[in-house]
């Protein structure tokens, strides 16, 4: 299990990519595919078939997962992106903005 610098609800910025400086939440993290799923970032457009939730059917846009080398955490101070440092404090693990040297929630 490879160990990644982005969780889920973390406030990151895209670097690459057709939505390059876009920024949103991370919805969702795919560990073993090293993917995200960022929040009005990466959108297709999917055809569905009729169901209870959406009884008319047709075509939906929703967020794509994006590789997490294309993201960057947001330092909670300045507001742009940041690397990420680790420390560890016994079992808990604290991750630590290069840019600000502030504790990222």
């Amino acid at each position: 299990m490879t160990k990644l610098h982005i969780r889920k609800g973390d406030t990151v910025i895209v670097l690459a990519g057709k939505d390059k400086g876009k920024t949103g939440k991370v919805l969702q993290v795919l560990v073993e595919k090293e993917r995200a799923i960022v929040e009005g970032v990466n959108m297709v457009k999917k055809s569905q078939k009729p169901s209870a939730k959406n009884p008319q059917g047709g075509i939906v846009e929703q967020e794509a997962s994006i590789h997490i080398s294309n993201l960057s955490l947001i330092d909670p101070k300045s507001g742009k992106a940041t690397r990420v440092s680790i420390k560890h404090e016994g079992k808990n693990v604290i991750r630590i903005s290069k840019k600000s040297g502030e504790e990222i929630k």
